[in-house]
């Protein structure tokens, strides 16, 4: 039996990152399906939105469907990298919707890297994928 010892800094510091790392995904998981669930539900908002930036009318439901599925899959620990997968995915279409529509593209930008750094900072595994170095 092998005992491993971890000092009291190194935890802490783990707990904190963890922490950060919920706290963002939380936020963008707020977010996520505030719009999956108004897009879900035809809520009109969100059914004049797409609309006007060129997606038609009996399509915003599937679209909602497919971020809420997506979002489901972030949430859940086992299948988070495959659920920040599909909102990459997601949110790279909606830049090219902006592009298309003259529309400011940085929120979207900005909310994918939201994404991937909430589980970042939340999954030992992303962590061990793509190692930061000082």
């Amino acid at each position: 039996m092998e005992a491993t010892f971890v000092t009291p800094a190194a935890k802490g510091r783990t707990d904190k990152t963890a922490l950060a790392g919920k706290i963002i995904s939380a936020l963008c998981v707020l977010f996520l399906l505030f719009d999956a669930l108004g897009k879900v539900f035809k809520e009109s908002h969100h059914m004049e939105g797409s609309v006007a930036l060129g997606w038609p009318a009996d399509q915003v439901q599937s679209i909602g469907i497919a971020l809420l599925i997506s979002t489901i899959l972030y949430i859940i620990p086992r299948t988070s990298i495959l659920g920040a997968i599909l909102i990459t995915g997601y949110l790279g279409g909606a830049i090219a919707v902006m592009v298309r529509a003259g529309q400011p593209l940085y929120f979207a930008a900005v909310f994918g890297v939201l994404v991937w750094a909430g589980l970042y900072l939340r999954d030992e595994r992303v962590r061990s994928l793509i190692p930061f170095k000082k």
